[in-house]
């Protein structure tokens, strides 16, 4: 079991026996394995490891976009393992958010919009909307993109508004999968530079999948899976319990 941030608190993130299986025509494919994993608040935490390793699904899982075969997941005191579909998706509104290697950008609505789209799921007023997405985008440096459409935004800017749309909302844990996948150095660098604030100025709880060792140099701890378990970096199982 790895444990990440402050010990001697309650976790954030708490994951016990996490199993996920598939099953795909006849066959079964058991992507994580009894996977145990404590993450403490305001953590930066970085996931690698080759594909297929269980990375994203460990991802999904902890964000809610998916449930376990077996095993538990409880974050904040909610415990996502038990939570219907429906339960899970008014959960994601409030607590979580994601930024993806892809900025899913609504190409019809300007950046203000794009941001917006969250909180049209909440029962704030427009105003109250509006002060939401102001706030958000100015965190990530693109209040003065506001009016503007993706097409006229460059990649790393796209990032951003992904990433504004990913917190205006407030969420205690921000899930990362590859943000600096599609990007030059110079605009990961920025994106990694903005995740860093998130961490120190707001104590968002960052969780990140990349395959960039320059990206996962940001992170405070680095957390390796292979075939679905936590590993080593040398590849070793993980001794029974690990703090980071």
């Amino acid at each position: 079991m790895v444990r990440v941030g402050d010990t001697d608190s309650a976790p954030l993130i708490r994951a016990r026996a996490l199993d996920k299986r598939y099953i795909r025509g006849t066959e079964e494919i058991h992507v994580l394995r009894g996977l145990d994993l404590d993450v403490g608040a305001g953590e930066f935490v970085a996931f690698m490891g080759p594909s297929g390793s269980g990375k994203t699904t460990l991802l999904n899982l902890l964000g809610g976009l998916d449930v376990p075969t077996a095993g538990t997941v409880n974050v904040g005191g909610s415990e996502l393992s038990r939570m219907s579909r429906a339960q899970l998706a008014a959960w994601r509104v409030r607590h979580a958010g994601f930024v993806f290697q892809t900025y899913n950008l609504i190409p019809v609505l300007t950046t203000f919009r794009n941001v917006e789209v969250p909180l049209l799921l909440t029962h704030l007023s427009r105003a109250e909307r509006r002060k939401h997405v102001e706030v958000a985008l100015d965190i990530v440096g693109m209040k003065h993109r506001m009016k503007h459409y993706p097409r006229q935004l460059s990649g790393g800017e796209e990032q951003r508004v992904a990433i504004a749309r990913a917190i205006v909302t407030d969420p205690a844990i921000l899930l990362c999968d590859e943000p600096t996948g599609d990007l030059d150095r110079k605009s990961a660098d920025n994106v990694l530079d903005l995740l860093g604030l998130l961490v120190s100025e707001h104590r968002t709880t960052v969780l990140m999948v990349t395959h960039d060792p320059r990206a996962a140099e940001r992170a405070h701890v680095v957390l390796h899976l292979e075939k679905g378990a936590l590993v080593n970096g040398d590849g070793r199982p993980v001794p029974p319990e690990v703090t980071a």
